[in-house]
């Protein structure tokens, strides 16, 4: 359960953004901005007893153990030791029937009818399939430097309310993302030197036909399994993210989306390539029809220089997830399976 965790908890002692404080929560993140979406508030875990005796308190000093509190009358108060049962003495209830699952079998020509009005709600669109060839002419949409988490990629916050509606939460992508040229926060530059947010020049570019890629580098996709971390930049025209390392459930989420994650061969290489660049794949095709044998590498044409370099990278792809990019998506390998 996300709780308050995902940034949406409202304050009402009117500490603003961007001013440092302190909170203790029994909830269970302490990512940065996680808890009030204030990248400066410094959230230490507690358990439920010793956050509440604090609130009491009105002291982060305070011990229940052995201090006291003076009350309005001004007498002297201290806190009992917690006490309780861990499991209901008689069991659980069996629950209300009417929540069960029931054994109705799906109808394919039931229809989904959403709103064309709605801000929250979109039908998924099947992603196109793998072309017949490697992947051509991508361009580096960003560079990324230092931590890239789930977070990064797909803020949480006010922007959960477009889970169901992927063309709004995808104006999101990689907002959080530091520039590894200028070490600005969401500030992409365009060939022409031009300047947006991140989402803005991937639309951009999705609407131009122009496919694109993010350069990154350790551990690409930590924190929360967000599977919108990897259909945002699929929607928005991503086709590979190539890092030094990914986090293993992200680096499976993004297969499942048709985006191929690659890695570099040597971690220095990450310096020989920059927003902007051309990028081609070499071997990725021959690949992924082979269900995961062979080796893939980079072709970069130098945005500034014309300079062109390959770089070799690693690919952790087993059988099934070759499918999975090829169909266009794990969602397409099923439906495609299921029509026979």
């Amino acid at each position: 359960m996300c709780q308050a965790c995902i940034g949406s908890w409202k304050r009402t002692d009117n500490i603003p953004k961007g001013v440092p404080n302190a909170i203790f929560t029994s909830y269970n993140r302490n990512f940065r901005g996680r808890n009030d979406g204030n990248p400066d508030t410094m959230n230490f875990l507690a358990s439920p007893e010793i956050v509440t005796a604090m609130s009491y308190a009105g002291s982060t000093s305070f011990n229940p153990i052995t201090d006291s509190i003076i009350t309005p009358s001004g007498a002297s108060f201290r806190f009992s030791p917690p006490t309780g049962a861990e499991l209901p003495e008689h069991g659980f209830e069996s629950g209300n029937p009417d929540f069960l699952p029931t054994s109705a079998a799906p109808s394919p020509t039931t229809q989904v009818v959403v709103s064309p009005t709605s801000d929250r709600l979109a039908l998924l669109e099947p992603f196109a399939p793998f072309p017949s060839s490697d992947l051509k002419g991508l361009r580096v949409l960003y560079k990324v430097t230092g931590k890239c988490t789930t977070d990064t990629i797909s803020a949480a916050g006010p922007w959960l309310k477009y889970k169901g509606h992927l063309p709004n939460i995808s104006a999101n992508t990689l907002i959080g993302a530091i520039n590894s040229a200028t070490g600005e926060v969401n500030v992409a530059y365009d060939v022409d030197g031009s300047t947006s947010g991140i989402p803005e020049l991937a639309q951009k570019w999705k609407d131009q036909g122009l496919e694109w890629l993010v350069v990154a580098e350790d551990n690409y996709g930590e924190g929360s399994a967000r599977e919108h971390a990897a259909l945002q930049p699929r929607y928005l025209g991503g086709r590979v993210i190539l890092a030094k390392s990914f986090a293993r459930i992200h680096e499976t989420n993004l297969k499942k989306q048709g985006v191929v994650p690659l890695t570099f061969a040597e971690g220095a290489d990450y310096t020989k390539i920059d927003a902007c660049d051309e990028v081609s794949t070499v071997g990725l095709y021959d690949m992924l029809k082979a269900g995961g044998n062979g080796e893939v590498s980079v072709l970069v044409k130098k945005a500034k220089t014309g300079e062109e370099l390959t770089l070799k990278t690693h690919h952790t792809f087993s059988p099934d997830q070759c499918g999975f990019i090829i169909a266009g998506s794990a969602l397409n390998l099923l439906a495609k399976m299921n029509r026979g």
